[in-house]
């Protein structure tokens, strides 16, 4: 699981069950292109999908101005989705801001 992998990494995780979460993803900013399955705020930031927690600490050090950074469509080979021996899928994290402006942020 994606919390799982944040949380060996150090991120402390509190998780909410909701049935709205596309209301709850308009509201925080999340460009529909982007939308994915899991939503979260960390700090002033919003991050969709299974980024990895590598990204996510860059993110809180070097503190861009954008509404957040997303792993659209539920990468195989990103945190909380890989399968031990299963072959390795590259994706791409994109950093969003709420007006839909993307940009290439990591890639793994």
């Amino acid at each position: 699981m994606w919390i799982d992998t944040l949380r060996a990494q150090g991120f402390r995780t509190v998780v909410h069950d909701d049935e709205a979460m596309d209301v709850i993803k308009d509201r925080l900013g999340v460009p529909r292109a982007l939308h994915s399955c899991h939503t979260a705020e960390i700090e002033n930031y919003v991050v969709e999908g299974h980024v990895p927690a590598e990204d996510l600490s860059r993110l809180l050090s070097e503190r861009p101005e954008v509404t957040g950074l997303a792993a659209p469509g539920m990468p195989r080979s990103s945190p909380g989705m890989a399968v031990p021996g299963a072959p390795v899928e590259p994706y791409e994290v994109v950093a969003f801001r709420r007006d839909g402006w993307t940009q290439l942020y990591a890639r793994h």
